[in-house]
């Protein structure tokens, strides 16, 4: 997995800093999770190939994680896109892109699928034959969810000694790589784990966008590889994160604890602070594996 920073901070775009935008890379599939105005000049200066994004996620209607999309869908449109381009997002999504579509007469050269949601629970809401996307229900002041993404195991590893030494025909591998146990011609079965080695670990990553402090998701994200969690404030405004509906590093540390997940990385930092170490030290106190998202950072896992 690659995870690209595109924007991490809250509220207003700024001359140095972008509202919310990230791109997961998972097995060679390009996500596009958030979409805050100014992600297309970040794609951009990030070299990443507008044609590879199939699949965008939003959170929820807030501008600063959805005023970029309408102009995405159209700057598509401008290269001449013609594949299929598929949003996940709170019911209302469609009507908010079709009447900017209609009322400035762009329509797309490509089609268009909206997903919307509106349950409360988690559900599965993309599937393939490599990933499996599920949603993270969070609390705001509007409704919104987060998204866990989760590789597929691969195919067992063919131990090609193994297989010699037995004498077993290629026409069984794929068999055995998808874990099968074989039987010779004279009834013994051999078992697949004699045949073969275990894939890489399938690795996991969930977004946690927008959120007052919440112990419900623990359970959705629970072993997760990677946890992004915001942390609009540090713990001195406490108080405000629990009037507007949002986390402190300490809090979104907390999470990362009790969800036994193996790395945090923190975002949507609120712009009245000067920097960004007081985020990282202050999540350090409750849970040790703290990584800072920046605007162009990228990570790798």
């Amino acid at each position: 997995m690659k995870l690209t920073i595109l924007g991490c901070y809250a509220a207003t775009p700024r001359t140095l800093t972008n509202p919310t935008s990230q791109v997961l890379d998972i097995k060679n599939r390009l996500f596009l999770i958030d979409c805050g105005e100014g992600t297309q000049v970040q794609l951009r200066k990030n070299k990443i190939k507008f044609s590879k994004i199939n699949h965008i996620f939003i959170s929820h209607l807030h501008g600063d994680h959805l005023y970029g999309l309408i102009g995405t869908i159209s700057t598509f449109s401008l290269l001449g896109r013609t594949t299929d381009l598929h949003i996940y997002g709170p019911k209302g999504i469609k009507e908010l892109i079709l009447i900017q579509l209609k009322l400035t007469e762009s329509w797309t050269t490509y089609s268009l699928f909206f997903h919307e949601l509106e349950s409360n629970q988690s559900e599965v809401i993309f599937e393939d034959k490599k990933v499996i996307v599920k949603t993270i229900p969070l609390k705001h002041r509007v409704y919104t969810n987060g998204y866990l993404f989760q590789e597929k195991p691969d195919e067992r590893k063919l131990d090609v000694e193994a297989v010699q030494r037995y004498n077993i025909h290629v026409a069984y591998y794929q068999k055995i790589k998808n874990g099968g146990d074989i039987t010779l011609d004279d009834g013994t079965v051999i078992e697949n784990e004699k045949l073969t080695f275990d894939p890489p670990p399938a690795k996991s990553y969930a977004f946690c966008s927008d959120t007052v402090y919440n112990e419900e998701i623990i359970p959705i994200i629970q072993n997760t590889d990677i946890l992004y969690h915001e942390s609009t404030f540090l713990e001195s405004e406490a108080r405000l994160a629990e009037k507007t509906l949002h986390s402190t590093a300490k809090e979104a540390a907390s999470i990362a604890l009790k969800a036994n997940v193996k790395q945090l990385i923190l975002g949507h930092y609120s712009t009245r602070y000067d920097g960004l170490e007081p985020f990282k030290k202050e999540a350090e106190e409750v849970f040790p594996n703290v990584l800072l998202a920046d605007d162009g950072v990228s990570f790798e896992f």
